[in-house]
């Protein structure tokens, strides 16, 4: 059976995959869902790899599903276990040599607005509290580019589980030399504030050669449409593992 293995973005945790990961384990799916040392300062992308690697110990049969800022760490797990798909879910797409940091500028993010967002959304720092929250992360503010299209309830509760993302990571380069030779699917989400449909499209085909999928939703599905979610991973595990 297929193991979906479920790759947070930055500042983000296996909270953030919890709707998910209800949804295929109660239709009787094999689930791993990793937490990264994202607040380690001494941890940069291979650490992060370091950590999927072993939370898929013994396991067989992965289908990687990369969030975000996930696009850099997936690739890397690929090359050092087998992987039968890899999953790519409002991802970042690098290039070798590329760090994080410099991926903003060089794919021509339209929105300075929203990398504004994003920055003060990883020093939140977990455990921080609503007031601890930058105003651009907090539901309801107009600018929110994350939790939009999510109840309020929820969206309250996303807010206040950032973690703290050290910026280890993202200063330095990606250090493959091509993208993994593992059957790789791409999905964006029409609503995304964070990184706007058209923009991925670009991405996805200047980076990948592939048009992607797409569903509505913004840049958390997992919380927002978990069961729509699943159904295509679902899929992808039949189209993209067979044999």
């Amino acid at each position: 059976m297929t193991t979906f293995v479920l790759i947070p973005g930055a500042a983000c945790g296996s909270w953030h995959w919890h709707l998910l990961e209800a949804e295929l384990r109660a239709r009787g799916r094999e689930v791993v869902s990793v937490d990264l040392p994202c607040e380690d300062d001494a941890a940069g992308l291979e650490e992060y790899a370091d950590a999927v690697v072993a939370a898929v110990a013994g396991r067989s049969r992965l289908t990687l599903v990369a969030h975000s800022f996930a696009g850099f760490t997936a690739p890397l797990v690929c090359a050092r276990v087998p992987v039968e798909a890899l999953v790519l879910v409002a991802a970042m797409v690098p290039v070798p040599g590329e760090a994080p940091d410099e991926w903003w500028a060089a794919t021509g993010h339209p929105d300075a607005q929203v990398r504004r967002a994003g920055r003060a959304a990883q020093r939140a720092g977990e455990g921080t509290g609503a007031e601890g929250v930058p105003e651009a992360v907090v539901p309801g503010f107009a600018a929110d580019p994350f939790f939009q299209d999510l109840p309020p309830e929820l969206a309250a509760e996303a807010a206040v589980r950032w973690r703290r993302q050290s910026e280890t990571p993202a200063a330095r380069p990606w250090p493959m030399r091509a993208w993994p030779d593992v059957a790789t699917r791409f999905l964006l989400c029409r609503q995304d504030r964070l990184f706007p449909a058209p923009f991925l499209r670009a991405v996805a085909a200047e980076r990948l050669g592939v048009v992607p999928d797409e569903m509505a939703g913004g840049h958390f599905p997992m919380l927002s449409r978990p069961v729509e979610l699943a159904d295509r991973l679902e899929r992808y595990s039949i189209t993209m593992t067979a044999t």
